[in-house]
Formats: structure tokens, C-alpha cells, sequence
């Protein structure tokens, strides 16, 4: 009698490999512009060829991956004008997300993003550039959860995607010393029920800072 191979339960192994390699791009864990076959991602996360295409077909939906004429795909690898583009579209939606969030702000939210931010600390310590960019992903997507705007949520995670490994590679040549200090100013607003002052305080975060990695 023979014997079927036991089947690839390919939604269930689409999912992980997706969400897989959506986390790790996100982190900046894999570098800007690093070449990715279904071959190499069907061995790493032992699926077959067909949840691996599925899952570069959403992450290149999504622009965390591109996709040449030629067929090669890899990660984005960021010129300035895209990243100013980026922080640019960061601005608006995050801004707005913080407001939503504002009403919302208890005090055990603000208790977290102080300790979220002291992680952030620690990653700047041990000059960790994939640490520094998850917790500080972390700190904001903490942050905009409590605005109940999953679709906007979203739109921000799209960006942010877009962003991983380029900012993972300039948070390593920067050499930071500290956590960002608009986070504190995020924190104060947050405390003082101030919505003009975290505006602003986001909108700088998410401007400014990445400003001054790219200058």
C-alpha cells in the first residue's frame, strides 16, 4: 500500500512563513537590499515552494519587499528621498493616532511606554540596532493601540515595514547615545493630557529624528 508524505498544510505554513519574515524585516534583522529566494525560504522555514511564493507575493504587496523585472526579490533599500517620503506619511498618520490614543492614556499605558523606553535605553547601550529599532517600534505600536484604529494602525505597520531594514543599518552608523528624547516629551504630554503637545512630540519623533540619521 502506498503511502502519501504527510501534506504541507500550506495556509497554516503560509501564515508562519509570512509572519515570519514580516517580523524580521520590520526589525531591520534582515539587510536593505538583500536578495531572498523561495529556494532559501523554503529551507530556513521548512515549507514547500508554494506558502513560500505566497508569502513574497504579500510582502511585496505590502513594499516590504520589491520585485524586479528580471524577478529578483529583496529587501528595500532606501534612498533619502524615499525615507524623507516615509517620515512624511509617519507624520500624518501617527499624529493621529497618538490624538486618538490621548483619551484613552491611563496611567498603567504610561507606566509601560516608561519601561518600554528604558529597554530602548538598553539597546542603545549595547549598540544593538535591531534591539533599538523593536523596542522602539514597540513603544509607538503600544501607544496607538489604545487608539482603536486598527486600519490606521495598519496603514503606520505598512510604513514601518518599508523602513526596517534601512533604519536598522543608519541606527548602527549612528552611534546613539540615548534613547530618543522626544520619547519623554510623548510621555509628559501623555501625562499632562496635553494633545497640542503630543502632536507635537510625535510628529518630531518620527521627523526629525529620522532627519538626523539621514543628514
Amino acid at each position: 500500500m502506498l503511502i502519501n508524505p504527510r501534506p504541507d498544510p500550506s495556509p497554516s505554513a503560509h501564515d508562519r512563513v509570512y509572519r515570519g519574515l514580516r517580523s524580521r524585516i520590520m526589525h531591520g534583522e534582515i539587510a536593505p537590499g538583500h536578495p531572498l529566494t523561495l529556494r532559501g525560504i523554503g529551507t530556513e522555514y521548512g515549507v514547500s515552494m508554494t506558502p513560500a511564493r505566497e508569502a513574497i507575493r504579500r510582502l511585496v504587496a505590502e513594499g516590504a519587499l520589491t520585485l524586479s523585472a528580471s524577478g529578483r526579490v529583496a529587501t528595500p533599500d532606501l534612498s533619502n528621498e524615499r525615507i524623507e517620503e516615509l517620515a512624511a506619511l509617519r507624520a500624518l498618520i501617527e499624529v493621529e493616532l497618538a490624538s486618538r490614543a490621548l483619551p484613552r492614556a491611563h496611567l498603567a499605558l504610561i507606566d509601560r511606554l516608561q519601561t518600554i523606553n528604558s529597554s530602548i535605553g538598553e539597546m542603545v547601550a549595547r549598540h544593538d540596532p535591531v534591539g533599538y529599532l523593536r523596542t522602539n517600534l514597540e513603544f509607538h505600536r503600544t501607544l496607538y493601540l489604545r487608539a482603536q484604529a486598527p486600519a490606521m494602525l495598519a496603514m503606520a505597520e505598512t510604513v514601518w515595514l518599508q523602513l526596517g531594514p534601512t533604519m536598522a543599518k543608519l541606527y548602527g552608523r549612528a552611534q546613539r547615545r540615548e534613547a530618543p528624547h522626544y520619547h519623554r516629551h510623548i510621555i509628559a504630554a501623555l501625562k499632562a493630557g496635553d494633545e497640542p503637545g503630543l502632536r507635537l512630540a510625535v510628529r518630531s519623533d518620527v521627523t526629525q529624528g529620522l532627519r538626523m540619521l539621514v543628514s
